[in-house]
């Protein structure tokens, strides 16, 4: 199991680490995180109730319970991955796990805004390519995998005698810039920004005319 640590921050140009596979199409957010964990105050310990129910009924052979997936930062779904309900809980809820980036066929809209704003890129493929990446990693879990952001390719370890591997990712051209400039995360850019904005703060006539009664 991930150790749940090391958040991103800041401009995201490459991922790399293990991969994990969850087959099937139509994984929805009341899959990913049910809703009774919605009612958390906050998002900690979210990461450890990911596919719960999933998890629970699968007795520990689900693969977020598989020990050979532990720290894995890659998830390899399918066709319209992170589909039904907009809770920003189940993006929250695969980052503290561990995920750093997803690739699929598909994804739900609000879903894929979800993760942007978390700094997870939601990367496609074509069916066959997402197919043929699986393949390779449930072949060997431990191979490890680097995704450039900004060219959109996906490159696997070579083993011996091998030859590297690579595939070629799509990702919507605003969500790679906002990645790769750090736009994603609002948090930070307000901090960056933080001299300016008590500057215009300091020029709004109704907010010093408050401040002085």
């Amino acid at each position: 199991m991930s150790a749940f640590v090391n958040f991103p921050a800041g401009a995201i140009e490459r991922i790399e680490g293990r991969a994990l596979v969850l087959s099937g199409d139509d994984i929805d957010t009341d899959r990913i995180i049910p809703a009774r964990f919605l009612k958390s105050v906050t998002f900690d310990g979210l990461g450890e109730q990911v596919f719960a129910d999933d998890r629970l009924e699968l007795k520990g052979t689900h693969p977020f319970d598989r020990p050979e997936h532990g720290g894995a930062r890659i998830l390899v779904a399918n066709r319209n991955f992170g589909c039904g309900s907009s809770r920003e809980h189940a993006p929250q809820a695969l980052m503290r796990w561990g995920i750093r980036a997803i690739v699929a066929e598909s994804y739900a809209e609000i879903f894929f805004g979800n993760c942007l704003a978390l700094g997870i890129p939601c990367f496609t493929a074509p069916h066959e390519q997402v197919l043929s990446l699986q393949a390779v990693v449930i072949s060997d879990p431990a191979r490890s995998f680097t995704i450039e952001v900004g060219a959109g390719r996906l490159q696997v370890e070579a083993g011996a005698g091998e030859t590297a591997a690579f595939w070629d990712l799509k990702l919507a051209g605003g969500a790679r810039q906002m990645l790769l400039s750090g736009q994603w995360d609002a948090t930070g850019q307000l901090l960056a920004h933080d001299a300016e904005l008590r500057a215009t703060v300091a020029r709004l006539p109704y907010l010093n005319s408050f401040a002085a009664a």
